[in-house]
């Protein structure tokens, strides 16, 4: 995959070096030179300098042809039009942005552009946001038992009712993440693009609960 980072601070110099270890193709923007030195000696990825909303800047970082792209400068204005025109202009399909002022993180929710922050949780949860995949555990109960955790889902479960998820997996869901904002499963309610699904589930079926809802949701009568 080719990712497109803005900002080269300690957060994007972390999750640039983290991504080019895995093998990623990997571009790294920023309007200061200086500031790719915090890259380590091995890195093999792109440095490119210039302003990271700028077409032509990130048309040098290859936004064209990015599969994902992280906004991670130390502007939150900076960092939210660059993830609007990585996501409106160039159709990035994996857009997440790091916002400092938490009362402006739910706006930038509503326009469908997931925000993180602080520096180590940012790394991870980026990281999760470009490459969406498997179960990020949350919380395991103390008797290592049961798991709280945020499961990936294929796209072909939404617009489908949450119960499917717990009828068609030995799981429960325990609440959906909606636009920012937890929110507690009801009777009748279905999952829509973008819910971040948290589910209960025990320890020794996280990996086939995990496996069962990455995979395209069966018909009724497959189940």
């Amino acid at each position: 995959m080719h990712i497109v980072i803005l900002g080269c601070g300690r957060v994007g110099s972390l999750l640039a070096d983290r991504l080019d270890e895995a093998g990623h193709s990997v571009a790294i923007v920023d309007q200061d030179s200086r500031a790719f030195r915090r890259l380590r000696a091995q890195f093999s990825g792109e440095t490119v300098t210039g302003v990271g909303f700028d077409r032509e800047t990130l048309e040098r970082a290859g936004i064209e042809r990015a599969h994902a792209f992280a906004a991670v400068s130390s502007g939150d204005n900076t960092n939210i039009l660059a993830a609007r025109v990585a996501r409106e202009t160039y159709g990035v399909e994996n857009v997440v942005a790091r916002i400092y002022d938490p009362r402006r993180a739910q706006v930038y929710q509503r326009l469908g552009i997931p925000t993180v922050a602080t520096v180590s949780w940012t790394a991870e949860q980026i990281t999760r946001g470009l490459l969406p995949q498997g179960a990020y555990e949350e919380y395991r109960d103390p008797s290592d038992h049961i798991v709280l955790s945020e499961v990936a889902i294929h796209a072909s479960w939404f617009g489908h009712p949450v119960a499917d998820l717990e009828s068609m997996s030995s799981a429960r869901v325990a609440f959906i993440t909606r636009l920012g904002n937890g929110v507690l499963p009801e009777d009748g309610m279905v999952l829509q693009d973008g819910d971040l699904v948290h589910m209960l589930t025990r320890a020794s079926d996280v990996s086939a609960v995990e496996q069962r809802l990455a995979a395209p949701r069966p018909s009724q009568e497959e189940s």
